[in-house]
């Protein structure tokens, strides 16, 4: 899918080894300004390799990283400086308070953010004075990842930053990445959650031992993908094989529980055929689940392997 506008982050035929294992394998892809991108794998795939290699902490063996049209291999101090990121394994000093941490990391910076202005942006004003250890899971994400604005960067590079997090925090921690979209920054997500990447980048590369697989919008990439919708329903009387079967637009069928999950090619003529079978029967619908392909269905289909979601 071609960028609409001049790319910020730039990844050409990146490939990182090590020793035997090629944790990498000529990956490429691209990041526009206020764009967020997902690299989506299990843990494996290559995501942190990438990430490291980007962030300069590691050496690629082969490839190129260019940020804003500078060559980051070349001249890593200059591009660091426009980078912030907030990695998977972090912490801070437990007795060190939110207000600590930001000056201290400011210090180290001749533009950088006002701690005022950070604290306020990310809900951390009534906890300026807290220490580290009495935060709660969301706060210390929401302090990390005011951490790496405080250089006010163009790229902000993200690990897997709500592992751990309850629903709450991880939709309060979503808000606030996308008010960082908002403001013209290129963001990449490094996640192995699936509901994640769909709900939150506006593009996703789909990595497998290494490798780029696909890369598109999350509704490209599901509607490119040959999976059907699947159809789970439950009814007050057992409707038998042959009548499920003889359904328009029925691919497959099995018995699921006291139902039935099938496969349909049409999902609207499909229930407007049971329906009518039912109404003709005396029967009754008690449950009906509506299964459309998902991000799973694509990843199945591209790697031939189950996703998981355990880290």
């Amino acid at each position: 899918m071609a960028l609409s506008s001049p790319a910020s982050l730039v990844v050409r035929d990146l490939t990182k080894r090590y020793g035997a294992v090629e944790a990498v394998r000529s990956v490429s892809f691209a990041i526009a300004p206020g764009e967020i991108y997902g690299l989506l794998g299990p843990n494996g795939a290559g995501k942190t390799s990438i990430i490291e290699t980007i962030l300069g902490l590691r050496s690629p063996d082969a490839g190129s990283i260019t940020l804003n049209g500078v060559d980051a291999l070349a001249h890593p101090a200059q591009t660091r400086r426009e980078i912030g990121a907030q990695l998977q394994f972090a912490s801070l000093q437990d007795k060190l308070t939110p207000r600590e941490a930001l000056a201290s990391f400011a210090s180290f910076y001749e533009n950088a953010a006002p701690v005022d202005e950070l604290l306020g942006q990310f809900s951390l004003t009534n906890k300026a004075a807290a220490s580290f250890d009495s935060l709660s899971g969301g706060q210390k994400q929401r302090l990390f990842l005011a951490l790496a604005m405080v250089n006010r960067p163009k790229l902000l590079v993200l690990d897997e930053p709500t592992a751990g997090l309850d629903p709450k925090s991880r939709h309060e921690l979503h808000a606030s990445i996308r008010r960082l979209k908002a403001d013209g920054r290129s963001v990449l997500v490094c996640t192995h959650y699936l509901e994640e990447a769909h709900l939150l980048c506006d593009r996703i590369g789909i990595l497998h031992d290494g490798r780029l697989v696909a890369s598109g919008t999350p509704g490209d990439l599901i509607a490119g993908s040959s999976a059907k919708t699947r159809l789970i329903f439950r009814t007050r009387k057992p409707v038998d094989a042959a009548d499920v079967g003889s359904l328009v637009g029925i691919l497959d069928q099995s018995v699921h529980h006291d139902g039935w999950r099938v496969s349909t090619a049409d999902a609207n003529r499909t229930i407007s055929a049971l329906v009518q079978k039912l109404a003709a029967g005396d029967n009754e619908m008690l449950d009906l689940q509506i299964q459309r392909p998902s991000l799973e269905d694509v990843f199945l289909e591209l790697t031939e392997t189950v996703w998981s979601d355990t880290p």
